[in-house]
């Protein structure tokens, strides 16, 4: 593989990653609503907005123009 191949890939897992970690905050929060009956607490919500920020910040480090942010801004 060349360099430039390897950077490509490795910036579609870093992608690839943010997409799942995302997502994956989004369905533990769902679920928690839903056992629950009610919102998760609150410290949850601020930490979970603090790791998809920092999420989204690696993700764009290395894929600028993704969507990704615009698709989690209909989450909150």
């Amino acid at each position: 593989m060349q360099d430039l191949e390897i950077k490509e890939m490795l910036a579609d897992l870093i992608w690839l990653n943010a997409l799942i970690a995302t997502e994956l905050i989004q369905v533990t929060e769902n679920t928690s609503a839903i056992l629950r009956k009610s919102p998760p607490p609150e410290s949850c919500l601020v930490e979970h907005a603090d790791f998809r920020k920092k999420t989204l910040l690696m993700e764009e480090n290395y894929r600028q123009g993704s969507v990704l942010a615009q698709h989690l801004n209909k989450h909150q």
